[in-house]
């Protein structure tokens, strides 16, 4: 008896429980109540707060550094507008608009995110993806329209009522489409559905910040976002690839816009325009030699190479005396009239029809503006608010498109040259704004004579280093196969179905894969470190030694309704016990016993028998305990709780302890409103423990004085 005296004091070495904070929820009226007193009270401060907010030019352009920054604004808004210039033109392509609107768009964006932008370097204009999606919409509605989706018809602009030789053009000859109480033909109602979808898209943005829903683009993964570029790449090659050769081809409506078009370009490559196929070979081949170079020798040359500038000037002034279109058919941009365009509220009419179109332009706007913000902000060692990045660009969208704009972005391209270019505050926007300004005023009928294939060229090169990715697919899934499947499952599905399905999909598949990741997570049983307190994976790590007859067990994923199944399976694979097979196995033996018993007690007695009955039910486990390492479980819901419940006690009842380790405090309140602990958790410091080290110690003591009490019973 003296030697068992030490063990029934083990409990007082337990470790202690600490002592957890008691924090009052306030009740949710006196919540919203107070948010209401803070939101809703104007005073002078409140007021200029809330303007500095929304236009935080106001608080650093007092600020500015003159003789610092100025040099630097002025040189890189120089050099973003004169590639903003021919990229504005021929983004248009893309949009389904003339090229004046594309010039709008870009002067418009510019100024607006001048005032109300929190980031320096980005830029925000015309963006070919956005251009993309902004296209399909239209081509689609231009075609429900009755319009001819040939690209090259005629455009129809007013009714023309010719009274001098008495002949009114009906339907017949002129289709027009009322819009607002306006006859539109095919371009005009073109741009009417661009900025019907433009101001959509930026009333989502403003909700957005509004209710502050930014989190959205944290469901947006950089591979699905980086798949998506690349197959809208795809998706502008092919649409852009026509122009190239000159063919007469309507783009295609609906799913499958590469293949279709592909079949349809070989279909009629018999119709190729030579002039157009030279002149696109050329324009290729400067403009790649160009982008070569300067990446060759960025480190070399101060400024970026002004590329497509030189190429839409030389291909205006060889076409123009050339005479391509007269000569040679050749496709041309056609007159750029000069000045703006009066305002015009966009069509409500047409929106109920564009309504869930503009939603994939919203969230992918947002997407790719917050990103570029944020990183070119840490790059740079400063801050950015996504919020007022989404109220910004969703302004970028809103007002211009009562100016005949359509979507809007920050685009990668012209970030990178503004950063490079010694770009220190959006004051270089509005430089870039003041050269699409002067294009505007002045040199916008010069670019008349541009062949639509030069263009398609500009469009074409731009998209290299999206293409590009394809050579980052290896290195993608040597890192992580999972990224790379979600990269190639939504750049396939954005290339071979159509840009809003891609993006769907890519969303619910790397949606799918982190679910399918905490269904079957990593789980492993744990040994010691030799003379440490550690314990670590047994299959990663050598050297490690098991605790005698203890089970610690590893489950590194939250304990959901979705893996419940696939937590209790990998536990009964891991410690070879599963306690209701045990159960089963156990009251088998029993009833067994009792009949061979009953057997042979007609002719040897009872009391022995009784010992044979005895040994057959107490069947010796290799363990004892369990314990279960939470350190990497980072919550559980209820149905968690009740499995963690019913393992416990299903274990009690085979002879096996299972105690918790590890715990974070969302685990162990979950698990006290279950009373895995008792009631009043009287039991919670013989369940609950903060290392796994301190629990292999109970499991110790606590199976030495359960033996030691055994002898003492046996005595």
């Amino acid at each position: 008896m003296e030697e068992v005296s030490p063990v029934m004091e083990t409990p007082m070495a337990q470790p202690f429980l600490l002592e957890r904070r008691v924090h009052q929820r306030k009740s949710t009226v006196s919540v919203l109540k107070s948010k209401l007193k803070q939101n809703v009270t104007c005073s002078g401060p409140r007021v200029r707060s809330t303007l500095t907010g929304f236009f935080p030019v106001v608080r650093w352009l007092p600020k500015y550094k003159l003789k610092e920054y100025i040099w630097g604004d002025i040189m890189s808004g120089l050099i973003v507008g004169i590639i903003l210039v021919p990229q504005a033109i021929a983004y248009c392509l893309l949009a389904g608009v003339q090229p004046i609107y594309g010039l709008l768009t870009s002067f418009y964006a510019n100024i607006i995110y001048f005032l109300m932008g929190t980031s320096r370097h980005v830029s925000v204009g015309i963006f070919s993806l956005m251009s993309l999606m902004v296209g399909q919409v239209v081509v689609r509605e231009v075609f429900l329209a009755g319009f001819d989706p040939n690209e090259d018809s005629t455009p129809s602009g007013l009714v023309v009522l010719n009274d001098t030789l008495d002949t009114n053009l009906t339907d017949d000859t002129v289709l027009t489409v009322e819009v607002m109480g306006m006859q539109c033909g095919k371009e005009c109602y073109a741009i009417s559905v661009a900025a019907a979808v433009t101001f959509l898209a930026g009333v989502y943005q403003i909700l957005m910040a509004v209710f502050r829903l930014g989190f959205v683009s944290v469901y947006l993964s950089g591979p699905m976002l980086d798949g998506f570029a690349t197959g809208a790449s795809f998706t502008i090659l092919t649409v852009q690839a026509k122009y190239l050769l000159g063919l007469k081809i309507p783009r295609h409506q609906g799913y499958g816009t590469v293949v279709v078009t592909w079949i349809n370009i070989f279909a009629n490559i018999h119709k190729t325009n030579l002039c157009d196929l030279i002149t696109s070979a050329i324009c290729i081949a400067i403009l790649v030699a160009g982008k070569e170079i300067q990446d060759r020798y960025k480190d070399r040359l101060k400024i970026p190479l002004p590329t497509e500038l030189i190429v839409v000037a030389g291909a205006t002034l060889a076409s123009h005396f050339g005479e391509f279109n007269t000569n040679y058919h050749s496709s041309i941009s056609g007159h750029i009239p000069t000045g703006f365009i009066p305002p015009q509220v966009p069509a409500f009419s047409l929106m109920p029809r564009v309504a869930l179109d503009a939603i994939p332009l919203a969230v992918i706007s947002f997407a790719f503006t917050v990103s570029l913000s944020e990183m070119f902000a840490k790059k740079n060692g400063y801050t950015v608010r996504p919020n007022q990045e989404m109220l910004a660009i969703g302004c970028c969208n809103v007002v211009p498109s009562f100016f005949h704009c359509f979507t809007t972005s920050a685009a990668l391209a012209k970030t990178m040259v503004k950063d490079s270019t010694g770009c220190q505050t959006q004051l270089s926007s509005l430089i870039s704004a003041l050269v699409v300004l002067l294009v505007l005023l002045f040199f916008a009928p010069f670019f008349s004579a541009l062949q639509k294939c030069v263009l398609a060229c500009i469009i074409i090169v731009s998209l290299r280093g999206a293409l590009r990715k394809f050579k980052d697919v290896p290195a993608k899934w040597r890192a992580s196969w999972n990224d790379a499947i979600v990269w190639l499952v939504t750049m396939s599905a954005t290339a071979l179905i159509s840009v809003e399905i891609g993006l769907i999909i890519g969303i619910v598949f790397s949606m799918v894969c982190i679910i399918y990741k905490t269904q079957n997570p990593k789980v492993s049983l744990l040994g010691r470190v030799s003379d440490t307190d550690l314990y670590e994976d047994l299959e990663e790590y050598k050297n490690l030694t098991p605790p005698p007859r203890i089970k610690i067990f590893r489950f590194q994923a939250p304990l959901y309704y979705a893996n419940k199944d696939s937590f209790l399976k990998s536990l009964y694979k891991a410690v070879g016990v599963e306690p209701f097979l045990e159960l089963t196995k156990r009251k088998k033996a029993e009833k067994k016993g009792k009949d061979m018993s009953k057997k042979q007690a007609k002719t040897n007695g009872e009391k022995n028998n009784c010992d044979v009955f005895i040994g057959l039910v107490q069947r010796e486990l290799e363990f004892h305990t369990i314990v279960l390492d939470c350190s990497a479980i980072p919550f559980i819901d209820s149905t968690g709780m009740a499995t963690i419940k019913g393992l416990v006690k299903e274990y009690k009842e085979i002879g096996v302890s299972t105690l918790l380790a590890g715990c974070n405090t969302l685990v162990i309140d979950i698990l006290q409103k279950g009373q895995i602990f008792g009631n009043n958790e009287k039991n919670m410091s013989n369940y609950l423990f903060y290392t796994v080290h301190a629990a292999v110690l109970h499991a110790n003591q606590a199976s030495t004085a359960a033996e030691s009490r055994s002898e003492d019973s046996t005595v």
